[in-house]
């Protein structure tokens, strides 16, 4: 960026040594190596930073050769902070004649959507709720205790111990959307508290790893349902999805699995698996792999907590099929939950559109109730949480309103449902996609 900002001397005329740049010359640097990329119109080189990014290397080379003002808004509680990091990669500027959106993106939209997202926090709907969060931690330590205690006083027999699978299953469903409020910093205002809990909920609680789900859950967040950047919909030749990818398998007649039966074979392999293998295998394997050690010794608390509570009743082949059953049935609720969001919707390659249609294209909502509330953890207003998700999670039904009216005004459609007719699309959505396959593979 010149040097218009090194000390010493008159500086006299740091405006004249900005470089200016067009999206054409941006475009051209969007690999790991060359990385630019665009926040309110200020040029960045973000390559050699991307190793060093808190969400990783890939969600931030995501946004490559394109216009990441809105992303960098979502993701960041306090903006201005992270601006201390931008201004070394600072290179230029957009010339004064380029839009400051790329790729002829409807700017009037864009702009009304950062003007809802202003009002939103004139509205103080970025300011968590410190008694909801508390009591959601209440409930979820109560049941914990609760699961010991009948253990303790009933024994383990098959209806004790079944009950008891349930309660640890709920609690760990619960403490599942918990650290999703702390991993997207929607809880407390500065960024290193919710770091701290996060890694407490995510690691002692639930066993996994605070790293492993933000250098995840965050690429999903920022290019949702796009193929090679959000790793949800890597489906590792299992499944195809969308309209797109299976005539591609079709056409190249790539059979891996028979997929026009893949809405049946869903059942046997995703709830059940999930968590329990591909999960576990991930996350032990990304921690140790990566040296993610603090995460680590917090998995390690999960565990050692868990046998030395339940091996004393079950010994050590019980606790372990315990521990294997409780999730087995996490798996069943966490995939139930978090696909009838994203399966049953727009699942393509990269597109570059702005940030609003992106997400209302990935996204749909499911109809509001207590008992949908808390099942989801709030993800049935998946719509609000991706547009703000740092968002705390109880003013969704706040802001929804307004989305909506923005959505109206500009044809964008706003999906939402009952939940039963939300489970039933996800395996709709795998047939349509089967049969797609199946035509392409046969006829094409």
């Amino acid at each position: 960026m010149g040097k218009g900002g090194e000390k010493g001397g008159e500086s006299v005329e740091p405006e004249a040594q900005i470089r200016f740049y067009t999206w054409e010359e941006i475009q051209k640097h969007t690999l790991r190596t060359d990385n630019w990329l665009v926040i309110e119109r200020k040029v960045y080189n973000v390559t050699r930073w991307a190793n060093r990014h808190p969400g990783g290397h890939r969600v931030i080379s995501h946004w490559a050769g394109e216009d990441a003002t809105d992303a960098f808004q979502a993701f960041h509680i306090n903006p201005s902070l992270v601006q201390k990091f931008l201004k070394p990669l600072l290179i230029g500027e957009l010339a004064p004649g380029e839009p400051s959106q790329d790729r002829d993106k409807n700017a009037q939209m864009v702009e009304d959507f950062r003007t809802l997202r202003k009002t939103a926090e004139n509205m103080d709907l970025f300011r968590a709720n410190p008694l909801f969060f508390s009591l959601y931690l209440g409930h979820i330590i109560v049941m914990e205790v609760l699961a010991w205690l009948m253990v303790s006083y009933f024994g383990t027999g098959w209806i004790t111990t079944l009950i008891l699978a349930c309660i640890l299953t709920t609690s760990q469903a619960q403490a599942g959307w918990l650290q999703h409020d702390f991993g997207h910093l929607s809880v407390f205002k500065k960024s290193s508290w919710n770091h701290i809990v996060h890694k407490f909920v995510i690691g002692h609680l639930k066993g996994a790893s605070a790293n492993w789900w933000n250098h995840r859950h965050f690429q999903h967040h920022a290019k949702p349902n796009i193929f090679k950047k959000d790793p949800d919909v890597n489906m590792l030749h299992v499944f195809v999805l969308g309209d797109t990818q299976p005539v591609e398998y079709g056409k190249k007649k790539l059979k891996y699995l028979p997929y026009n039966h893949q809405h049946e074979y869903f059942f046997l392999i995703f709830p059940p698996l999930l968590i329990p293998v591909y999960f576990q295998i991930q996350i032990i394997s990304t921690m140790i792999r990566r040296r993610f050690w603090a995460d680590l010794a917090w998995a390690i608390s999960y565990y050692m907590r868990y046998f030395i509570t339940y091996i004393p009743f079950y010994g050590v082949i019980g606790s372990l099929s315990l521990l294997t059953f409780v999730r087995f049935l996490e798996s069943h609720w966490f995939v139930w939950v978090t696909q009838m969001n994203h399966i049953p919707m727009e699942i393509d390659c990269e597109k570059h559109r702005d940030w609003l249609s992106s997400q209302l294209a990935a996204t749909c909502n499911i109809e509001q109730s207590f008992f949908n509330d808390w099942f989801t953890g709030h993800l049935n207003f998946q719509i609000e949480h991706h547009l703000f998700p740092t968002m705390p999670r109880h003013n969704f039904w706040k802001v929804k309103p307004l989305v909506k009216s923005l959505c109206a005004k500009y044809g964008v459609q706003y999906d939402e449902k009952p939940l039963g007719k939300a489970f039933v699309d996800i395996v709709g959505s795998l047939k349509k996609s089967g049969h797609l396959w199946l035509d392409a593979y046969l006829h094409k």
